[in-house]
């Protein structure tokens, strides 16, 4: 759970940053009165595309915890269906 945790708040933190940054430059060009739907729609695919390079290593723990809970429960599934198969017989 923790992995999950650190890698939200870490594509959350990328989002804001630069949602900020591209807010910042859509103003100085364009000025107060621009409309904020752009640069919402702009960060959101810049911060997704930024995300796949600079927060690789949290997602690959994250990725490692999922599989190793995956096949935790594959393995008490099966257990589980072996016992049944035996109390069967």
């Amino acid at each position: 759970m923790k992995e999950f945790v650190v890698y939200t708040l870490m594509r959350l933190l990328l989002f804001v940053a630069v949602l900020a940054v591209v807010l910042g430059l859509w103003i100085l060009v364009f000025g107060h009165e621009a409309s904020v739907l752009w640069p919402l729609l702009v960060s959101f695919l810049l911060s997704g595309v930024l995300s796949v390079f600079l927060l690789n290593r949290p997602r690959e723990a994250f990725a490692r915890k999922v599989q190793t809970r995956a096949h935790r429960a594959a393995e008490r599934f099966e257990a589980r269906r072996g016992a049944e198969d035996d109390s069967a017989s």
